[in-house]
């Protein structure tokens, strides 16, 4: 079934987290990192100075509207209308990939993916991401099971999968993390050996190309997501990739509650179909796609520049054959070197009005649902929960002005002591 055993109170867990989130930002009061979109706006228009570390990258206004005009006068709103299709097939020849079915958001899509190749049991993962990727195994009644990551691009660690398969391993699901490639022959290696499944979340990775090569292409399948906060966005938006028109067809199905034709339900689908607005935008974003990527690139290289030398950040280095997105720009802060907490930093700099995030923080495998499993213990998972003490997101978006570069950059070199 699509929904997994999770149990009523999860919903209303969430409700409530939602409320008392929401408050406390308003009260200037909030310590959690995951901020739902509604609170964020929220606390943005208290304070429009504020400096956050991504805003979405959005078209000329004028041009948008001339396709709104379109789709109001069509009153075709959704089920795969002219825009949808469009968009569909011009994002495909874009991305170089052989296949693609758009959804409503990545999580959806990321949930989607597991019913096509019908994964069950247990599920090799990281504990380094946003909490989605592991939440969509939850939805299906499938058991995480994390591994360590490597201390380097913070991908999971193929030399760990090995021993975290069992006779229940069904699959590898492995995350691009920031759009830095996973070792995607040495995962492939592993699940040709075993015969197991991969899907990659590569809800960070658009348009990054190994080798000249789109990196969706690799694995069983692999997921995008469109949300403001990436690289490429509709409003909300995702979508899979897939190597042949049987499994596409198979996810259009359940995407749509499972309907072949008018009369014909082949399954337990769901409802996670894009619309004729995400579509359109997302058309017009391709014609300015490029142009953001390299804006983002020069803040890259702006960063790297005037914090090298800087004892106790880290950061990461471009990947040899490896094109990529420059979709985040983390720093890793080690304290006695640079001789302040990683958490001192975040906060002095939230003081000034610049909101780094510290992208992933907590470990997916510290929440409560998923704390007590037995790969989630400390000892298996080092090297992440070394990380994820460590790492902070820096601003990084295009029209991201140079003054508030040179702001958090000098903010960063004058707190070192």
């Amino acid at each position: 079934m699509i929904l997994g055993q999770t149990g009523n109170s999860f919903g209303f867990e969430c409700f409530y987290m939602f409320k008392e989130q929401k408050r406390n930002i308003l009260n200037g009061d909030n310590n959690n990192e995951v901020l739902p979109l509604e609170v964020e706006t929220l606390h943005r228009s208290k304070n429009k100075s504020n400096v956050f570390v991504t805003q979405p990258s959005l078209p000329p206004l004028d041009e948008f509207i001339d396709y709104l005009k379109d789709i109001w006068e069509s009153k075709k709103l959704t089920n795969n209308g002219k825009y949808h299709q469009l968009f569909e097939n011009t994002l495909a020849e874009f991305l170089r990939v052989n296949y693609i079915s758009l959804f409503s958001n990545g999580t959806l899509a990321l949930i989607t993916a597991l019913q096509t190749l019908r994964i069950t049991g247990e599920v090799i993962t990281t504990p380094y991401s946003f909490v989605a990727t592991t939440h969509a195994l939850h939805w299906n009644g499938i058991k995480p099971v994390f591994v360590d990551i490597d201390p380097l691009y913070c991908n999971l660690d193929p030399t760990k999968i090995e021993s975290a398969i069992t006779p229940k391993t069904t699959a590898i699901l492995s995350v691009h993390v920031y759009g830095n490639p996973c070792d995607v022959g040495a995962i492939e290696q592993i699940a040709d050996t075993y015969g197991l499944k991969v899907i990659y979340d590569a809800s960070h990775a658009f348009n990054v190309k190994v080798n000249g090569s789109s990196i969706l292409n690799f694995g069983d399948l692999s997921i995008l997501s469109f949300h403001a906060t990436k690289v490429f966005t509709t409003f909300e938006g995702g979508a899979i990739i897939c190597h042949d028109e049987k499994t596409k067809r198979r996810i259009d199905f359940l995407k749509n509650f499972g309907f072949a034709d008018e009369v014909t339900v082949v399954g337990p689908g769901i409802n996670a179909k894009m619309n004729e607005f995400q579509a359109a935008l997302g058309l017009l974003q391709l014609k300015y796609i490029d142009k953001y990527i390299a804006e983002r690139k020069q803040i890259t290289e702006t960063y790297r520049v005037e914090l090298a030398g800087i004892d106790g950040i880290r950061m990461l280095e471009n990947i040899e054959n490896v094109t990529h997105n420059y979709a985040y720009f983390p720093i890793f802060i080690d304290e006695e070197k640079y001789g302040m907490p990683r958490d001192e930093l975040y906060n002095k700099l939230k003081e000034n009005n610049i909101y780094a995030r510290r992208y992933f923080y907590p470990l997916i495998s510290q929440f409560p649902t998923y704390k007590s499993l037995e790969s989630a213990k400390s000892k298996n998972l080092q090297v992440a929960e070394e990380i994820t003490k460590k790492v902070l997101c820096l601003p990084i978006y295009p029209n991201l002005e140079h003054e508030i570069i040179s702001k958090v950059i000098e903010f960063i070199k004058s707190n070192v002591k």
